[in-house]
């Protein structure tokens, strides 16, 4: 699949919370979690579980970065 989102990070997901509408997805990125909100009917579409690995694709038109100090 070709995407034009640069920023892929490859990890493997620790944990699928659903809600009423809308799922968190925790994935373990090299120690660091990240943590995405999609809706529940994407997660079965997927076929996201714990233990699998998965990209958290990050997209955005503006990103900022700072320090504190």
């Amino acid at each position: 699949m070709k995407i034009s989102a640069r920023n892929r990070l490859k990890g493997k997901i620790v944990e699928v919370t659903k809600g009423a509408t809308t799922a968190h997805v925790r994935l373990d990125v090299n120690g660091t979690i990240v943590t995405a909100s999609i809706t529940n009917e994407a997660v079965d579409e997927l076929g996201l579980a714990v233990g699998k690995e998965a990209y958290a694709i990050v997209k955005a038109s503006d990103v900022m970065v700072g320090i504190d100090g």
